[in-house]
């Protein structure tokens, strides 16, 4: 029989069950399941040299493996850890960087640490440190801003607007309402830049201002539909003129829950005197300082990251023109917003985190 003399390859159940698991499971190296078909091939009584053509290896290999399983079994053939320097960092010189990050704030009277000011602090490298905070997921350098809603009735509003799009009245329409007040026409005094190849298209900072417009928009989270009224001024007048439009535009026999905000010109007397006249208009009020609720927000963050942003308008008129073609195009092809959180996930939610901020008086 060909081959080198070879050691008798003796499985347990256990053993194969191991290594057969090992060499066809998706999550394991190609190291290590080579290995375990190296190993299974010999314990079927195959030599060395007919386990080296049938899996493509050298039969030094195979020698090799084997004999690692016969002295040390199924630990011998995960990879031995490598020699390398030892750590010059110790654990507690890891916690003391991470304690002064959190706990500490820099003698220097800056406002926060940075990878200079806590090497110069610890005594350790600029390197190290920016690896410690890399490792923890550290990031002094970074603030997050939030805000809570301290409106007294935030539960019930919550609820209110939430079961408005979780489910919607029978025989009638759900439409998110607001203004995106402070369009800016502006005109850029250079001509865009095209994007080219690992070139971003470019704009000159500089412009000319032509004035603002403020967009009122009625969203439709059932269809994407949005209809739109572009105004020069952002008055209780523009918001009343505005109404009569969604009146017009809305099948007569359906109620109309708007979802608005609290601003003022919603709840003027002349808006009050409006609606008494028209019953079919219920008004649904997100908490104060929470306008997230409201979906035409998100719609207004398309309109800006898709058109607003980049443009350049030599007039209001230009705009006007331009959000209005705008809207257009988007109601040929509308695209709904799904509200997929309850008010008991967004309630539970905001409760963890006011538990986690200390003194928020939340």
């Amino acid at each position: 029989m060909a081959g080198r003399p070879r050691g008798v390859v003796e499985l347990s159940d256990d053993e194969r069950a191991c290594l057969t698991r090992w060499a066809r499971r998706g999550k394991s190296s190609q190291a290590l399941a080579l290995r375990s078909k190296i190993v299974l091939l010999c314990a079927d009584g195959l030599v060395n040299t007919h386990v080296a053509e049938r899996l493509g290896v050298s039969r030094d290999m195979v020698g090799k493996w084997r004999s690692r399983f016969l002295d040390r079994r199924l630990q011998g053939l995960t990879d031995e850890p490598r020699p390398g320097a030892p750590r010059r960092i110790t654990d507690d010189r890891v916690e003391e960087v991470i304690v002064r990050t959190l706990e500490q704030q820099p003698s220097n009277q800056d406002s926060h640490w940075s990878t200079r000011s806590m090497a110069k602090e610890t005594g350790l490298s600029q390197t190290a440190v920016s690896r410690i905070w890399r490792a923890f997921g550290l990031k002094p350098h970074l603030v997050d801003t939030w805000k809570l809603s301290a409106d007294p009735l935030f539960v019930e509003k919550v609820r209110d607007v939430v079961g408005l799009y979780l489910d919607p009245p029978v025989k009638a329409m759900v439409l998110c309402v607001d203004e995106k007040s402070q369009m800016q026409a502006l005109e850029r005094t250079r001509p865009m830049l095209p994007m080219m190849p690992t070139v971003p298209a470019r704009q000159t900072h500089d412009y000319v201002r032509h004035g603002v417009a403020s967009l009122f928009a009625a969203f439709d989270p059932a269809t994407g539909t949005v209809i739109g009224q572009v105004h020069r001024k952002h008055r209780h007048q523009e918001f009343l003129k505005f109404l009569k439009v969604v009146d017009a535009n809305t099948p007569a026999e359906l109620d109309l829950h708007l979802v608005l905000d609290n601003y003022a010109t919603h709840k003027t007397p002349a808006v009050q005197r409006w609606l008494a006249a028209h019953p079919r208009f219920h008004l649904h009020f997100t908490p104060t300082s929470a306008s997230w609720l409201n979906l035409v927000e998100r719609w207004f963050a398309e309109l800006t990251d898709r058109k607003l942003r980049r443009s350049s308008h030599r007039s209001l008129a230009e705009l006007e023109a331009d959000v209005r073609t705008w809207i257009d195009a988007w109601n040929a092809d509308p695209k709904p917003f799904v509200w997929t959180r309850t008010a008991d996930d967004i309630l539970n939610s905001l409760a963890t985190y006011c538990r986690r901020i200390n003194d928020s008086g939340h």
